[in-house]
């Protein structure tokens, strides 16, 4: 399993066995979710881009000194003119034991915590992936987006473990 760190950081390497197990963590919170809330299942279930490991884990998987302070994944939508995401939705959940340690913000927790957040962006069906993505970071003037793009950003889903920001030149 590698070092059980407990400090603020974990400096373990993040594999693609790792960005799996985060990318299955997402896909059950949305299920949940969806079970929850029928209306968001309805406007939204159809609309999934991808799925992205952001921020610092992100940029950790990318230099390999940044540190693991928690995981930040997030799941980004098709805009639907119908209904608005519920874009302030923020749900923490424990990533398990593991060889990243634990979070020493989240005492109960076994390991690090993982966040799992969403965004409603502007996509059309054909667009890749990963380009819908760049032009969000790229053109979206919303505090998210200028936060997620100061570090990087790394598929789960599809094409688990691309690196699609910063655009390699």
């Amino acid at each position: 399993m590698g070092i059980a760190n407990t400090d603020e950081r974990s400096f373990q390497r993040i594999d693609l066995d790792d960005l799996k197990k985060l990318y299955e963590l997402a896909c059950m919170d949305r299920r949940d979710l969806f079970s929850r809330h029928p209306d968001y299942r309805e406007a939204y279930r159809e609309r999934v881009i991808c799925v992205a490991l952001c921020q610092g884990a992100a940029q950790h998987y990318v230099d390999w000194v940044t540190g693991i302070k928690d995981f930040d994944v997030w799941t980004f939508y098709r805009t639907n003119p119908e209904k608005e995401w519920c874009y302030r939705r923020l749900k923490s959940i424990d990533y398990g034991e593991s060889k990243f340690g634990k979070s020493l913000d989240r005492p109960g927790f076994v390991g690090r915590r993982v966040d799992l957040l969403g965004r409603s962006i502007a996509a059309s069906r054909d667009d890749h992936p990963g380009t819908a993505l760049q032009r969000y970071l790229r053109e979206c003037k919303t505090d998210s987006a200028r936060q997620l793009a100061r570090k990087a950003v790394v598929l789960l889903d599809p094409e688990c473990g691309t690196i699609v920001w910063p655009v390699a030149k």
